[in-house]
């Protein structure tokens, strides 16, 4: 069965070279796109497949959906005319364009083929095929290493390299992506600018290096895209939009938020000028620009894009569709940078209460569990902490409801809701749940693995405050065991669990000598982290000196004494201030 199935999604070749011409020949007919693609739209590749090599077909080629990188592939046809490429090998001298009506008939017909194949790699890909998928990424792999080898490194085997890389984006590879990538690079700098399809290619490699987090790189390769369709279809062409929107985002991931921002303008004019400036199709850029405003501080001028996505939703769709409770929830978070609480919490609970009622999203999203968590935090910075526990505790039962009783999603929320008890003193509830979530993560990464510290020190602490000092100590150590052969003995996760430890310990009358040492290590770990004149170090300083004190170790208490002092006169000028 693997077999004939590998067999069916072959490429044809002749001989040992793939037929791939007629695919990369542009075909537009107009400098505008037909339609701009939706979000959801914007996850559609080429893929080609190859066969075996002594035997003669004719050429096949096929599309597969990838959801781990957006990129854009449109077919439409445009009158052509000479192509010149600078690849090696024979095959560059086929791209000389279209001229009879057969050309128009084979793209009508590959049409047909990618849209063939679509439906029945979905179908592949719905049934779990991954091995399948790898297989047959594989087998091209092989044939186009083996021309690239021969010196054959044109157009044809940069775009099915660009294929292999995303369809091992598909399956998770990413490490081999960037292998990939670096052979389409190699490739892809010999070829000339008037390459036919080399600004998709581009684009496809921008967004693949972005995945991986190659921000330089992808910028590059998105700066030649825009470069190439800016010459080809106008400085005012939509085709301009996708390239020009990665770019932003890259921008935006490396600090150049002034580029970025321009960016998103310029992605934004294109579109007022084609589509209108109330078109859906302004919603993604407009959101992307007031997100990065909001991370820039610059609350009011995101508020105004915010603002104009939750006018377009409405018009669009009404006050009660789903996209307006998540307009309202970006807005609320503008109202939260702001300082206007009141207005922020009003949006959250309007937003919340319109995706219920459309059922936009199941109740356990993970969008809607932010919005709730989101609103929750923000009722208990303004000592509304009963409401804001009724939300943790919904957001516990929905997880439960749809995730079961033992999964781990559960420990965010139960560790959540602990401290939410615990802020209102009622330990009990709050060591019942950490309780909990500790034995899901033990049950699920074990008794060794850092991430299990963090709720056990959450449970030492509440202990502590419910006067179990005994258990709360073996707590402590153990989490001070398990960081410091995870992030190191000077580490700031080390430094928190030692702090919690000297608490238990002081209380349980432990040798003061050794509380000494151990306040010793958390005062070098702040110093390191945050700096010698830091709010923590001097909180650590008092307690040094109270120790040095009982002690009798005057000679180094009066030395830390005075740089006490001045530490203190420090903040209490801050403070009057």
């Amino acid at each position: 069965m693997k077999t004939k199935t590998k067999t069916r999604f072959m490429c044809r070749m002749k001989g040992s070279c793939l037929l791939l011409t007629s695919s990369f020949t542009g075909i537009r007919t107009s400098k505008e796109l037909r339609h701009m693609l939706s979000l959801c739209e914007l996850k559609s590749i080429t893929c080609f497949s190859v066969c075996n090599q002594k035997q003669k077909y004719n050429q096949k080629l096929y599309i597969i959906p990838v959801r781990t990188v957006c990129v854009r592939f449109c077919i439409s046809r445009s009158s052509v005319g000479s192509v010149e490429l600078s690849g090696t090998g024979t095959h560059s001298d086929a791209y000389s364009g279209f001229s009879a009506p057969n050309d128009y008939q084979r793209i009508d017909s590959l049409e047909k083929e990618l849209e063939e194949l679509f439906d029945e790699v979905k179908r592949m890909i719905s049934m779990g095929n991954k091995n399948d998928a790898i297989d047959l990424l594989t087998a091209n792999y092989e044939v186009v290493k083996e021309r690239l080898n021969a010196g054959t490194k044109g157009i044809e085997e940069a775009a099915t390299l660009d294929i292999i890389a995303l369809g091992y984006m598909a399956v998770g590879d990413l490490k081999f992506v960037g292998s990939l990538l670096n052979m389409m690079k190699e490739v892809v700098d010999n070829l000339k600018d008037d390459a036919p399809r080399l600004d998709s290619i581009l684009m496809h490699m921008g967004s693949m290096y972005a995945t991986l987090s190659k921000f330089e790189k992808s910028l590059d390769v998105y700066q030649r895209a825009v470069y190439i369709m800016e010459r080809t279809y106008g400085m005012d062409s939509t085709f301009l939009v996708t390239p020009c929107l990665g770019m932003a985002k890259v921008l935006g991931s490396i600090g150049k938020a002034t580029k970025a921002i321009e960016t998103y303008q310029r992605v934004i004019t294109l579109l007022e000028s084609s589509r209108g400036t109330k078109s859906k199709d302004l919603v993604v850029p407009l959101l992307s620009l007031a997100n990065l405003l909001l991370k820039e501080g610059r609350a009011n001028d995101a508020e105004t894009h915010f603002t104009r996505v939750l006018n377009i939703y409405t018009e669009l769709y009404g006050q009660n569709d789903g996209k307006i409770g998540m307009a309202m929830s970006s807005l609320a978070r503008v109202k939260c940078a702001q300082g206007k609480s009141d207005e922020a919490i009003q949006l959250f609970k309007r937003a919340i209460q319109v995706m219920k009622d459309s059922n936009y999203l199941s109740p356990d999203d993970n969008i809607m569990e932010k919005m709730r968590v989101d609103l929750a935090e923000l009722l208990h910075t303004v000592g509304r902490g009963q409401e804001g526990r009724e939300l943790l505790e919904e957001c516990l039962w929905i997880t439960e409801r749809y995730k079961g009783k033992e999964h781990p999603s559960l420990v965010t929320h139960m560790i959540n809701l602990a401290t939410s008890y615990s802020r209102s003193k009622n330990y009990a509830d709050a060591e019942h749940l950490l309780r909990r979530s500790l034995q899901i993560m033990i049950k699920q990464k074990g008794t060794d693995d850092q991430s299990i510290s963090f709720p056990m020190l959450h449970l030492a602490v509440t202990l502590y405050h419910l006067k179990k000092d005994e258990e709360a100590e073996k707590l402590a150590l153990e989490v001070l065991r398990i960081r410091e052969k995870a992030f190191g003995k000077n580490s700031l996760p080390v430094g928190e669990a030692l702090d919690c430890l000297v608490s238990i310990q002081t209380r349980l009358g432990r040798d003061e000598s050794e509380l000494l040492e151990l306040l010793r290590r958390i005062l070098n770990i702040q110093e390191r982290e945050f700096g010698r004149e830091s709010e923590e170090v001097l909180v650590t300083l008092k307690k040094i000196v109270y120790y040095l004190d009982k002690l009798g170790k005057k000679d180094e208490k009066l030395t830390l004494q005075r740089r006490l002092s001045v530490l203190s006169k420090k903040y209490k000028q801050m403070v009057n201030y």
